[in-house]
């Protein structure tokens, strides 16, 4: 078996189609956790009422469409920009209860709770959004369909 040639089909492969994949992967987070914030379903609920309270009750609901609405915008390419653009807007709430909220995102020193793990993997859906934005601009080409 030549592997040279799977691992360079392997790897084409992904060039080819993991920007679009990276891309509906993170309008499936968004939609789907983002729909369990109206529905009064969401974990993260109390922690983002603990966060905001000044809000009030009404807010969650709100979030919860945002993140959907962020989710259908990256799904449709000519929305993509609009997508991240909500996206950085959300993203910066997230990192609040980090510091509003340390007793119940962090045990000790760099060592986060669940709830902070929760905050913190959002660096990734952050430098995700990066690698997709960077395609916006990318015309007709196999790695945007």
């Amino acid at each position: 078996m030549n592997y040279t040639r799977l691992d360079k089909n392997i790897c084409s492969w992904m060039e080819i189609h993991g920007h679009r994949l990276l891309r509906y992967a993170l309008a499936a987070v968004f939609i789907w956790f983002g729909a369990l914030k109206p529905l009064g379903l969401s974990p993260a609920q109390g922690l983002v009422e603990n966060t905001v309270y000044w809000f009030g009750p009404w807010f969650v609901p709100i979030l919860g469409v945002w993140e959907v609405a962020i989710g259908i915008c990256l799904l449709y390419r000519p929305l993509i920009r609009i997508g991240i653009a909500l996206m950085a807007l959300q993203m910066a709430g997230t990192f609040l209860p980090l510091i509003l909220l340390p007793g119940i995102t962090w045990q000790g020193f760099l060592t986060p709770t669940l709830e902070g793990q929760y905050i913190i993997k959002n660096l990734v859906l952050i430098t995700a959004a990066i690698v997709v934005g960077g395609t916006v601009r990318h015309k007709h080409s196999k790695l945007q369909e």
